[in-house]
């Protein structure tokens, strides 16, 4: 999180919510589901203030592993992040750092499951 860089995991995940969100609008489009994707920038100060803050979806409001039934997890991350420990999400078992496509269209799927109930 120094300036103007990311670190890898929040990179990787970056790429993941795209693949995701495509997957996403063409599957819930004929269903007349919009799905809309907002990112935010946490800048250094912020990071430093809640390092859990980072890589956080959040799918209608809701962290992504509250769809999943999974929690939140932390763990060392790398130089860019320095000494803080940033979010991970555990499910299934397993513990993810970079938040794999899809696990994130499934979260997305359960809201619109419940959108449509």
């Amino acid at each position: 999180m120094s300036r103007g860089k990311t670190c890898p995991r929040c990179g990787s995940t970056g790429k993941e919510v795209d693949k995701a969100v495509s997957t996403l609008r063409r599957s819930l489009s004929p269903l007349g589901i919009k799905v809309i994707l907002e990112k935010k920038e946490l800048s250094l100060p912020k990071f430093k203030k809640a390092p859990l803050a980072s890589n956080k979806i959040l799918i209608n409001g809701r962290p992504l592993e509250s769809w999943l039934g999974g929690k939140t997890g932390k763990s060392t991350c790398c130089s860019v992040c320095g000494p803080s420990k940033c979010r991970t999400v555990e499910t299934g078992g397993k513990i993810f750092e970079t938040i794999p496509a899809r696990m994130i269209v499934r979260a997305g799927l359960a809201a619109a499951s419940k959108m449509q109930a």
